[in-house]
């Protein structure tokens, strides 16, 4: 069930509270057991995210709407450090074009790229247009270790897919299951350009459906990323995944409701996951730095 915002605050305020309290109690114990700053020190640390990272998707239009999501991601980078950003596909309109990546990718994400955040990218049905995307494969700045691929980092598992029509299933199928199967970290997320359950101007991927959820459910994949659909949108644990649309980061189309939606919203937009031991905690923030839906997902 997402907080609130008031809920929010207030439990970070108790948290807060609790350990500065704990903190001086400890100060004036410590010369008589110094192991009491060590379970501080330890209390301190578990409530500190394990991975904080982004996502976001139809992107490359090097227009205003990039641009201004771009400016949100900064600001947040500001307050919040994170180094890796999902690229969810549609990384340049409208073609695929790699010599527009100045202006689509490099430009709008100058602040964040000089300061080391990774982008990691999968491949949109525009992307493909020109030489079957195989540039942007190429291209380093997008860190694809192929059409689909996997990468690790600490607890987290993610799993990079080309959900275009003219996808290798036949390979990337029993690929995906091998790797999910061989994986021994307690969270696993896909992400890849096509939607799978959506309330948007796609709707339902049926194709999908019937190829990936059973794979999702078999083997505990606890969140999809997409984009696609040029909204926000998340849904209820359905079959214990997650499906999330970030398809909003340059421009945006109507979405509605369906009986799985928690939240859908017309905005500008990008995802911020904090991932924690036993949870992660989703916010979707808006042009003007505003969180207008927080979500989390239990391990």
């Amino acid at each position: 069930m997402p907080l609130k915002r008031r809920q929010f605050v207030f439990l970070s305020g108790i948290g807060g509270f609790s350990i500065a309290l704990l903190n001086k109690i400890q100060s004036h114990s410590s010369d008589r057991n110094p192991n009491l700053n060590l379970v501080s020190q330890a209390q301190a640390i578990a409530s500190e995210p394990i991975l904080r990272f982004i996502s976001l998707a139809d992107t490359g239009t090097g227009a205003k709407g990039q641009y201004a999501v771009a400016q949100a991601m900064t600001q947040y980078h500001k307050q919040n450090i994170f180094d890796l950003a999902i690229l969810a596909g549609d990384n340049i309109y409208n073609d695929g074009e790699i010599e527009k990546i100045g202006a689509v990718f490099e430009r709008p994400y100058e602040s964040l790229l000089k300061q080391g955040v990774k982008f990691r990218a999968c491949l949109g049905n525009h992307d493909i247009r020109t030489a079957n995307g195989d540039p942007q494969v190429k291209y380093p700045g997008f860190n694809m270790q192929g059409r689909y691929y996997t990468f690790r980092r600490d607890a987290v598992q993610f799993f990079a897919l080309d959900t275009n029509n003219n996808a290798d299933w036949k390979l990337q199928l029993p690929w995906l299951e091998t790797e999910l199967n061989r994986s021994d970290a307690p969270w696993k997320i896909v992400f890849g350009h096509h939607q799978i359950y959506s309330s948007g101007h796609y709707g339902e991927n049926q194709k999908l459906i019937k190829d990936l959820t059973p794979l999702f459910q078999k083997y505990n994949v606890q969140l999809y990323i997409n984009g696609h659909d040029h909204n926000y949108e998340r849904t209820r644990a359905l079959n214990g995944t997650t499906y999330l649309t970030c398809g909003a980061g340059a421009g945006v189309r109507p979405v509605g409701r369906s009986e799985w939606t928690e939240h859908s919203a017309e905005k500008l937009s990008f995802a911020a996951y904090e991932v924690y031991r036993d949870r992660i905690e989703i916010s979707a923030i808006d042009t003007k730095n505003k969180v207008f839906d927080r979500g989390v997902v239990q391990l």
